[in-house]
């Protein structure tokens, strides 16, 4: 009853099995490990490998409760080096299963000792003796949980058992490249397929070729940093192929597998600024550090640590993935604020000469403000005209000077600022509050067809192109574009409208692959799209075949590749053959996902210029699609300040 009890906390399902077993072989110095699951474990689980086996007379020790050889001594637990060391894995293995342990010894010199073999019966032995086995040992778990009833209801269906303990089993595979391991499921009639193997001598990323799709594996960038006595090592994915979950988070302390909230929230604090909240990086790390300042016992599974220096830990870490991500622009920059700061410092050695100046050496630069004012008053405005930004001074623009900028009469908040020698005039900027300290007013919906316009209307829109005319869309009109990100618009009401182009462009692609994803027919192609096929993206391509049928794609498989025959309509080429790397990497828990990142891809980007009728088409089908006041990802696409919130914003009324 108490090993049952035992096994309740350590034997939670197959995987928790091949767990034990494995580690139990990797710390008999095994350099090879095959597993074999029958039924997805329930049926059998079988663990060979080729370690130091276990003595004839400690085989009984082995399956009691509380006696392990990994630790012979008080120092021993507390620099933990094993993966096992509180002897409960193997017992309460043995009480909720038929078990039986063969195991071959080597002696001192070398040479393997007789095998023997014990065979237990949920926890009590009904047989032993001479068995055949040259080196290692073998242990076969039959009928798993078959005498625990509550706990075999809540296994789940076979094929999820065996993708559990088969993602373990990669993952302990990424944490000892130079042991092979191999991973068979075997079928009813006896026969076995085999589902992983991993060569002995490889490296980490070539396991990961392996596992990871081709777009996560070349967007791996190496890192290596030390601090405080704490080395953290890896790999780390560039920003650009994110994903919505942290399965491809893996974390390793000392070679062991954790799920520790400190080191994730130091890689998630590494990526802050290159990635929104919502998305996870691949990133694979290793900590190595002193065993005595890392306390593994704190888990019936061994699945979480505890630091002494967590902050110390925290800090290697945040440092080391920060910087595989450093862009070369970056270590430039940096570079050159340290040369600079060494300069304006005269150098370490002339640093060390000279003795460092007195507050107020320097008069009033000792008190200068950290950042220049970019506005000053050189004289008072009595006529309230508009100031021009130059970086020398600032100074009124009479009335005369002042020039009208698509139908902006003088004062209404426009003005272009003075082009640079020789150069071309910048677009006028809209100086606009942060519409957090004032939220804009929701935004009328235009209505789908625009009416017929009236006659004063119609002479305004004949209008439209002749300078200093704002142009007409729909039921508003283009002013211009600000900053070549947001498009300025008015409506009848004149009200002041922004309008992010991206998000904008956006909304529109997402709703045109939305509209036309589920026709279930595509448009034939001449020539065949061509894709290779990864492994790991074969599995995903037979798990959303379906859905890809019914979008219109008809694909086929052939070696090794994947080809197109069918897109889509509302795909070209190019787009058609991104959307499939996208649903292949599996980056994306939904389709809809998938149509947000393809549409996020296609869309306008932010700082690129428009021309006045590159933004009016924009706008025309903005205006045309639904829920175009946001993004696919939320964020809003349009800000709107009516009389009244203006002059709320310049404090013109309460």
């Amino acid at each position: 009853m108490c090993n049952q009890i035992a096994a309740g906390e350590v034997v939670e399902r197959p995987a928790s099995v091949v767990k034990e077993l494995v580690e139990n072989s990797l710390d008999a110095g095994a350099d090879a490990v095959d597993v074999r699951l029958d039924n997805g474990g329930q049926a059998l689980i079988r663990v060979q490998d080729n370690g130091a086996g276990i003595p004839r007379e400690e085989m009984a020790l082995a399956v009691t409760r509380h006696a392990t050889s990994k630790i012979a001594s008080l120092e021993d637990l507390e620099r933990i080096r094993s993966y096992g060391f509180r002897g409960e894995a193997l017992p309460s293995i043995a009480s909720v299963s038929r078990f039986s342990l063969t195991s071959a010894a080597r002696t001192k010199g070398g040479e393997a000792a007789e095998a023997w073999r014990m065979s237990l019966e949920f926890g009590r032995c009904v047989d032993e003796g001479p068995a055949a086995l040259h080196r290692g040992t073998i242990v076969e778990v039959r009928d798993l949980f078959a005498n625990v009833p509550a706990r075999l209801k809540f296994l789940k269906t076979p094929a999820t058992e065996f993708k559990r303990a088969q993602e373990w089993l990669t993952r302990l595979a990424l944490a000892r490249p130079q042991v092979g391991i191999r991973l068979a499921a075997g079928s009813a009639s006896g026969g076995e397929r085999e589902a992983l193997r991993f060569l002995p001598g490889q490296d980490v990323k070539t396991r990961l070729a392996l596992i990871w799709p081709e777009l996560v594996v070349e967007a791996l960038r190496p890192f290596d940093g030390e601090r405080y006595g704490v080395r953290a090592h890896g790999f780390a994915a560039l920003p650009e192929v994110a994903q919505l979950r942290g399965d491809r988070i893996l974390l390793y302390v000392n070679g062991r597998i954790v799920a520790d909230k400190r080191l994730l929230a130091a890689v998630r604090e590494a990526y802050k600024g290159r990635l929104t909240s919502r998305d996870y990086p691949q990133v694979i790390l290793f900590v190595e550090m002193d065993a005595a300042d890392v306390d593994v016992n704190v888990h019936p599974a061994k699945s979480e640590v505890r630091f002494r220096d967590e902050s110390a830990v925290f800090s290697a870490v945040l440092h080391a993935v920060q910087a595989a991500l450093r862009t070369p622009l970056e270590a430039s920059l940096e570079g050159s604020a340290a040369a600079e700061a060494e300069e304006e410092s005269g150098g370490a050695a002339q640093g060390s000469l000279l003795p460092p100046r007195p507050q107020g050496f320097w008069g009033r630069a000792d008190h200068a403000p950290v950042m220049e004012e970019r506005f000053s008053r050189n004289g008072d405005v009595a006529d309230g005209g508009d100031w021009e930004v130059s970086q020398r001074e600032t100074r009124p623009v009479p009335p005369a000077e002042r020039e009208p900028f698509l139908g902006i009469a003088p004062g209404a908040g426009l003005a272009e600022e003075p082009a640079p020698y020789g150069g071309e005039r910048r677009p006028p900027a809209v100086v606009v509050p942060s519409p957090v300290a004032a939220p804009p007013a929701p935004l009328s919906p235009p209505s789908p067809a625009p009416a017929p316009l009236a006659e004063d209307d119609a002479a305004e829109a004949s209008d439209a192109g002749r300078e200093g005319t704002p142009l007409r869309v729909g039921d508003f009109f283009y002013l211009g574009q600000v900053a070549e990100t947001y498009l300025v618009l008015r409506d009848r009401e004149g009200a002041l409208l922004l309008v992010d182009q991206h998000a904008a462009h956006e909304r529109v692609l997402y709703a045109r692959l939305r509209r036309g994803a589920f026709s279930g027919t595509g448009q034939m192609l001449a020539l065949p799209l061509e894709l290779a096929l990864h492994p790991a993206e074969q599995e995903r391509f037979r798990e959303i075949q379906g859905v890809l049928a019914e979008m219109g794609f008809e694909l086929e498989t052939a070696q090794g590749a994947l080809l197109a025959r069918s897109i889509p309509p509302s795909l070209n080429r190019a787009e058609a053959r991104d959307f499939l790397r996208e649903a292949l990497a599996g980056r994306k828990d939904d389709l809809a996902a998938m149509f947000i990142s393809l549409s996020c891809k296609g869309a306008i980007k932010a700082g690129q210029r428009l021309t006045p009728d590159e933004a009016a088409g924009l706008l025309r089908q903005w205006l045309e699609t639904p829920e175009r006041e946001y993004c696919p990802h939320g964020r809003p696409a349009v800000l709107r300040w009516d009389a009244g919130a203006l002059e709320r914003l310049f404090k013109r009324r309460q």
